[in-house]
């Protein structure tokens, strides 16, 4: 699987980069009887549905035209925005996400949480700060990175 999304991202790498666009994520996953090459692709200030089938359609052509063939079993490709709510994995999602409002989910309590939402104050590589909102008192929580299981974009309400 890995070896797909290797040759994947090689592939679609100069794809984006003509259009400006970067890549976020790729999967080459079995569900069900079916396998999905799901590409995630975002630009500055957001991609939307007709930059995904340009990606989609010049990915499609290039794949499709390589011999041997780097993906013999049948697939859906898929190419779409990681959305609103993307998760956060790679250490530059996390700096893209300093001053956005984040959901975090820990492997363990901190204060007797677990889960946390807030906006992402500061940054280092062992620990983030968030601004949390804590029984209508606003603070400033340090979270161990080590300690995280999850984070993800989240949308606020107000």
């Amino acid at each position: 699987m890995s070896e797909v999304t290797e040759v994947v991202k090689e592939v679609v790498t100069p794809i984006l980069d003509s259009h400006d666009f970067y890549l976020y994520d790729i999967e080459f996953v079995k569900e069900s009887k079916n396998w999905y090459l799901r590409v995630y692709v975002d630009k500055d200030g957001g991609i939307n549905i007709e930059d995904c089938a340009l990606v989609s359609d010049e990915l499609s052509e290039k794949l499709d035209s390589m011999d041997p063939d780097p993906i013999p079993q049948a697939y859906f490709l898929e190419v779409s925005s990681p959305g609103a709510e993307r998760p956060l994995k790679k250490p530059e999602d996390y700096e893209k996400a300093v001053n956005e409002y984040i959901h975090v989910s820990l492997y363990a309590p901190i204060n007797g949480e677990k889960v946390y939402e807030g906006t992402l104050k500061e940054l280092s590589e062992d620990e983030l700060v968030l601004t949390v909102n804590l029984k209508g008192r606003i603070k400033d929580l340090t979270i161990p990175r080590k300690s995280i299981a999850k984070a993800r974009l989240a949308i606020k309400f107000s």
